[in-house]
């Protein structure tokens, strides 16, 4: 039997689709300000957006009956026919967001505009009103969020920790603020102001806001006007490349959106300057008719589709490819490798930095660096790891990746488990400048040049745990690893200092290093951590071990040679001799193996010379 559901139902399934988390609260309420002509927009979160979020705007507000009328299903301001929804303008438009927030929630808003002589306060519990009253108030609209999802504890149990909570939030705040840079954002939590994004003169001055200092010198402009496509905004150098996604912001006519064509297109741009599986730092408005973009498309807004797709693909690519043509930045040709430590002498000499900055203002973690460094003291005292344990990858490589397939020819031996066996072996060159060919008494053996010198690295950083073996860096390095990073790098600081890394906290949400592991002193420091950090962020393991595994890991990836990279005989003879001096040389420290053997017997049936 078909039923008509009842408006609080059909209320919480439209707020699943629109109200995911505190962070979507944040997105829709953000969207309502900016599109209410607000300067200055404060938001205040408790328990990462659990139990509280309010949003207050100095925006045009509304009078009575609007602000009743907000609340049904539905009901919007922004659009009137076809036109307005074929050719969107604002941010918010669906007019669904308000009630399926309050729906889930205890929802209160008070509003005020500029005719009104008072302002009303319209209470809500769960989609029901309970409460609408006249209130004193300014000009604009605050809106409170309390215990989001109470009256759907089967969504509440899917949200994560606070810490992350509070990252999606500030991650939702800071991607809106570089769209509008002549509006303030303030966000508290907890009662703590955490960030203050003042109105900036310009789009680079909120970019430097949020990206941090260090990434303001290798940004390079882009801007171009192709098919009634303008893009502008402005790229980072290749080596400020990251691990993850996460430093890309993309704008469609001031929207922020997710789109991977679009990604993709930044890519090209880079034409070969950057490593694979790497991720450019980039900042990209795209502003085009609104009739040739459909934003209609996502319940969160947050994809869009477009009208002609492969113009915006060339217009985006060619502006970046743009860029790195006339600043003549090289295409990526990866370092001379010698895998012996360089015998630097360890500078003694003081260096110079800037003066350290006053963190209480946004950043109160010079008290908790303290405790966290007391607590690893005397958890050392207690018990100190003779050696740091083996990656749980390596231990948990199964038959299906240990093993490969013998269908398609290649066969695993014990060639890794003979000492010495390596270094015996023939060498007969280099294949495609990534594998290392070789043959034995077997057959002709294959070494993926990358997964190998990983290995070696790993292991050599593995047994140069705490033994202090660091470069000091003249210049030392200041970067902002963003507020979702701060509390896992507090975290891993001890042990980063163990590994050879020296962070200090610097202030104003800034970290300082001071030196490095000698076998990564001619490596960029930043981009290393920040690839710990995203990688530790993205596994969310609470286990010790683990996360210095992950520390070890990607060490070791930005320590090892690369693939496409050349390499003459002797530094592929210096490779094999060092497998010979390893555990497990036969894997990388993620599971991949670093060689296959094709057997004489599969190459001559191959060739048809035996059946």
């Amino acid at each position: 039997m078909i039923k008509i559901l009842p408006d609080i139902l059909a209320n919480k399934i439209a707020a699943g689709e629109v109200v995911e988390r505190p962070s979507s609260v944040v997105k829709e309420l953000l969207e309502n300000s900016i599109d209410a002509e607000s300067s200055k927009i404060i938001i205040e979160a408790e328990q990462g957006g659990r139990s509280l979020i309010q949003i207050a705007d100095d925006g045009i507000g509304m009078n009575r009956d609007d602000a009743l009328l907000s609340i049904e299903r539905h009901a919007t301001s922004k659009l009137f026919n076809d036109d307005d929804l074929f050719g969107i303008k604002t941010l918010g438009f669906r007019g669904e967001a308000l009630p399926s927030i309050a729906a889930v929630s205890i929802f209160t808003m008070i509003t005020k505009d500029t005719d009104s002589q008072t302002g009303i306060k319209i209470e809500i519990s769960g989609g029901k009103i309970f409460n609408v009253s006249e209130i004193g108030a300014p000009k604009g609209t605050l809106i409170s969020i309390k215990d989001i999802f109470f009256n759907v504890p089967a969504r509440k149990k899917f949200l994560k920790t606070i810490n992350t909570e509070l990252g999606r939030i500030l991650d939702i705040i800071s991607s809106t603020a570089i769209s509008f840079p002549s509006i303030q954002f303030k966000f508290i939590h907890n009662g703590k102001e955490v960030k203050n994004f003042l109105k900036a003169q310009n789009p680079l001055e909120r970019i430097t806001d949020v990206l941090g200092n260090d990434v303001k010198n290798n940004l390079h402009p882009i801007n171009i006007m192709s098919n009634d496509i303008s893009v502008s905004g402005w790229i980072a150098s290749p080596e400020l490349s990251r691990s993850t996604s996460d430093g890309i912001y993309l704008y469609i006519n001031e929207r922020s959106i997710r789109d991977k064509i679009i990604q993709k297109a930044i890519f090209e741009g880079y034409d070969g300057r950057l490593m694979k599986g790497r991720y450019p730092v980039a900042v990209v408005f795209i502003k085009m008719p609104y009739d040739k973009v459909d934003v209609n498309v996502h319940p969160a807004k947050s994809e869009v589709r477009f009208a002609s797709q492969h113009l915006v693909y060339d217009a985006v690519k060619n502006a970046v490819n743009k860029v790195f043509q006339k600043i003549n930045v090289p295409k990526w040709t990866p370092p001379d490798i010698h895998y012996d430590e360089p015998k630097r002498p360890k500078i003694n000499t003081p260096v110079f930095f800037p003066e350290k900055k006053v963190a209480e203002d946004y950043f109160p973690y010079e008290s908790k660096l303290k405790e966290h460094f007391e607590a690893e003291f005397k958890t050392e005292i207690k018990t100190k790891p003779e050696t740091i344990p083996e990656t749980r990858r390596d231990n948990q490589v199964n038959e299906q990746n240990t093993t490969i397939d013998k269908a398609n020819s290649y066969e695993q031996t014990t060639l890794g488990e003979k000492k010495g066996k390596f270094s015996s072996l023939r060498l007969i060159g280099q294949f495609n400048n990534t594998y290392i060919l070789c043959e034995s008494d077997e057959g002709l053996i294959i070494i993926d040049q990358h997964a190998s010198h990983e290995r070696i690295v790993y292991e050599k950083l593995k047994q140069n745990y705490d033994k202090k073996q660091q470069q000091m860096l003249l210049i030392p390095e200041i970067f902002n690893p963003g507020f979702k990073h701060i509390d896992n790098l507090i975290k891993i600081i001890y042990d980063l200092n163990k590994l050879g890394f020296e962070v200090e906290f610097f202030g104003n949400g800034e970290f300082v290093i001071k030196s490095v592991p000698v076998i990564l002193s001619d490596k960029k420091a930043t981009p290393i951590i920040m690839d710990i950090l995203e990688n530790i962020y993205e596994t969310n393991s609470p286990k010790k071990d683990e996360i210095i595994n992950e520390c070890l890991m990607t060490m070791a990836c930005h320590g090892a040679i690369r693939a496409n990279q050349h390499l003459n005989d002797q530094e592929m003879k210096d490779i094999l001799a060092q497998m010979d001096k390893i555990d497990n040389p036969s894997f990388c420290p993620h599971g991949r193996p670093t060689w296959i053997n094709w057997d004489i017997k599969f190459l001559e049936k191959s060739f048809g010379r035996t059946l």
